[in-house]
């Protein structure tokens, strides 16, 4: 180890200290050690120290558990976002230095972390380092040089890959691109250390990707690339941006290329889109955390988890907790069933490995983590067991109390309903504070989101544990209390009920699914029924008649349908056709003469229908119901209802989810619409009451 000098604050986030002739410069502000004010002041002091004679070369590393995560979100809008100096003059000054200038990374480089590391002459990271530039994720591009560098650097093809979409890699694949220049398993920064002793003679030049000329276009298709991005993308617009300025790189030079993307990122960071991905990306962060329950609360262990039943939920959570690296009882009744069952995720796997997701061994691996039995007696050694039988309370019950009687003390029950009173379910155990419901949302082995319902008597640790768990499988776990639907379900209802009642006063299932996508929807109602299964929401409905008030309006399209035994996609008729194995919705002039019928029997006067009413009939139903979840205290926080809906539904991120597209739409207005619609549509409409006080207050947003 080399003689260090005392260590120095540059600021109150980077540290700098000198280790024989080698500055070292520590980013401090740990976890994401973020590009934010003081950061970059701090790092600017410290390259500006580095002019030393004594100073032959410099080490950038991070404390923690990385890096550098790149820019500080939360600072932009604010003030902080403009003190000087900005990132690009630090990284100016970084390449004026003329030393050897060494990024020793570990933990992970992202977005400007990596940009950070690609204006230095060499990178070094520890080998399950992360590597990449996700800014498309948040509504942006690389800001500071990713889009010019990183092509210059590997090529046009794999950069644009990366940046397109937003594609992370671990250190090692970052060396084999050519990203990273050593790949070493213990501490990068004695590594890096060391290459400067013995691979950078005194003096040596230092290369920069800045010197090299623009980069090759040959074999890239930047327009192919272009049309991948469909209207409904996530983040189509910042995807666009990034391909052209990635081409830029390609015909400009370095400078010019620069300037491009400077522009392109700050026109980006106004965006209303890239601000609303931003909102759904903190959203995301902060769903996992309960405000009620005492941070010191330690999750219970699990290390072998049990699915009951192997149909297509089963085997998706099954896939997901696999995926996630944990050992899984798949457990059904009988053979034909779960040998079906292992088929389907075998088959899933091998999917995943064609399209280049998943290494062969990869899918052996995966799949050896999964035990397929016949015996329930099995799930005795779980420390989680997920109940995914059918959708019945009696069904569910018989299970639970089998699951009762053999489950070893502590271990977690969780029923994967996605709308059943789970309450009712712990009533029916004797351990009821280990009852939990755990909704996982279809395919469960892609699906991100995750409903996690809090009974009455949940214990705060079985809470803690399923949210913890949740994000150990890759999952966005969102916290509901027990109701009807818990909260994405609920509001499904009266947004089903709008669109259901526009079909029967003037309009198609295909006019209003098309609107609702050019809204940005990823699918239409009912085209999303279809893949569902009408049956589903039938068994639901004929379960609540009896609750169901007989004055108010009731749409029989849906049952028509059913009685005649369209269920949807598993018949080839719903409310499309489908053809010989296509997943194709086709316009039914059946369907037409169903909804026509229902209209005149029930005394329905069809008439012309605008776009904008069939968006803010369904969207704003959305809304009001949010409204009156969070006011019940159902779900946490609004931001929640926003992620239930983004990762859970198919709303478009780049509006952030309902609750954000109504504030932005304003509180006043969106009450306004909505007594519009109560004078004419009747009590359905009737406003949240939340939204009442919060207008009344004059207050522009939901918390």
């Amino acid at each position: 180890m080399s003689e260090t000098t005392q260590i120095v604050n540059l600021s109150p986030t980077v540290q700098y200290e000198v280790r024989g002739d080698v500055a070292v410069i520590r980013l401090a502000n740990p976890p994401v050690n973020g590009l934010g004010d003081t950061i970059r002041t701090g790092l600017s002091a410290g390259i500006s120290a580095a002019h030393d004679d004594a100073i032959r070369a410099v080490v950038i590393v991070g404390d923690g558990k990385g890096f550098c995560g790149g820019a500080d979100l939360r600072q932009f809008g604010t003030p902080a976002a403009a003190v000087k100096p900005s990132v690009s003059e630090v990284f100016d000054q970084i390449q004026a230095l003329r030393k050897p200038v060494v990024a020793a990374i570990h933990g992970f480089a992202l977005g400007g972390g990596l940009e950070l590391a690609l204006v230095c002459n060499y990178r070094i990271a520890q080998t399950g380092a992360t590597i990449g530039l996700p800014e498309v994720n948040v509504g942006l591009l690389p800001g500071a040089g990713g889009t010019q560098r990183l092509p210059r650097l590997i090529g046009t093809g794999q950069a644009l890959e990366m940046i397109q979409n937003g594609a992370t890699v671990t250190a090692a694949r970052a060396a084999e691109l050519g990203i990273m220049d050593h790949c070493v398993a213990g501490d990068p920064l004695d590594a890096a250390l060391a290459f400067l002793s013995n691979s950078v003679p005194e003096g040596a030049g230092a290369p920069l990707i800045d010197d090299r000329p623009p980069a090759s276009s040959e074999g890239v298709d930047f327009d192919a690339a272009r049309r991948r991005v469909r209207p409904s993308t996530r983040n189509g617009v910042a995807q666009l941006a990034a391909i052209d300025a990635v081409e830029a790189a390609t015909t400009h030079s370095i400078g010019e290329g620069l300037a491009l993307e400077r522009t392109a990122f700050v026109r980006l960071v106004d965006s209303p889109e890239a601000k609303a991905l931003r909102h759904v990306f903190f959203a995301e962060k902060q769903a996992a955390k309960v405000a009620d329950i005492d941070r010191a609360t330690a999750p219970r262990p699990i290390n072998r988890i049990a699915v009951i039943g192997a149909g297509t939920m089963g085997t998706g959570i099954a896939m997901a907790f696999a995926n996630g690296g944990f050992p899984v009882d798949l457990i059904e009744q009988n053979t034909d069933a779960l040998d079906r069952g292992v088929r389907t995720i075998r088959r899933n796997y091998e999917a995943t490995a064609a399209k280049g997701r998943l290494t062969a061994q990869q899918v052996e691996q995966r799949i050896a983590l999964i035990a397929p039995s016949l015996e329930l007696g099995t799930a005795s050694t779980a420390d989680l067991v997920v109940e995914a039988v059918f959708e019945d309370m009696a069904v569910k019950k018989e299970v639970f109390a089998k699951l009762d009687a053999l489950c070893k003390p502590g271990a977690l029950l969780a029923s994967n309903t996605s709308r059943l009173d789970v309450d009712e379910l712990a009533r029916s155990v004797s351990r009821p504070q280990d009852v939990i419901g755990l909704h996982f949302f279809s395919p469960a082995n892609v699906m991100k989101l995750l409903e996690v319902v809090r009974g009455d008597a949940t214990a705060d640790d079985v809470v803690v544990t399923s949210l913890a768990l949740a994000q150990k499988i890759a999952k966005v776990p969102v916290l509901s209390k027990v109701c009807d639907g818990f909260i994405g379900n609920r509001m499904l209802s009266p947004y089903r009920r709008e669109a259901d009642f526009l079909l029967e006063e003037g309009t198609t299932p295909d006019r209003i699914d098309s609107v609702l996508r050019d809204f940005g929807l990823a699918m239409g109602p009912f085209a999303m029924s279809d893949l569902a299964g009408l049956d589903i929401g039938w068994a639901a409905r004929k379960r609540l008649a009896p609750t169901r008030p007989k004055h108010l309006r009731y749409s029989r399209v849906a049952d028509v349908l059913c009685e005649s035994g369209r269920f949807g996609q598993k018949t080839a008729a719903g409310y499309f056709r489908y053809g010989d194995g296509s997943r194709n919705p086709v316009p039914d002039p059946v369907v037409e003469e169903v909804i026509r019928r229902c209209a005149a029997e029930d005394g329905i006067e069809r008439r012309e229908i605008s776009d904008a009413e069939i968006v803010d009939r369904c969207i704003l139903a959305l809304v009001n119901e949010g409204a009156k979840i969070l006011g019940e205290g159902i779900a946490q926080r609004a931001s929640d209802i926003d992620v239930v809906y983004v990762d859970g539904y198919g709303f478009p991120a780049y509006r952030g989810g309902p609750m954000y597209y109504a504030e932005h739409l304003g509180l006043a207005e969106v009450l306004r619409k909505i007594r519009e619609f109560e004078a004419t549509h009747g009590e359905c409409w009737t406003p949240a009451p939340l939204l009442e006080k919060l207008v009344r207050d004059g207050e522009t947003t939901f918390q």
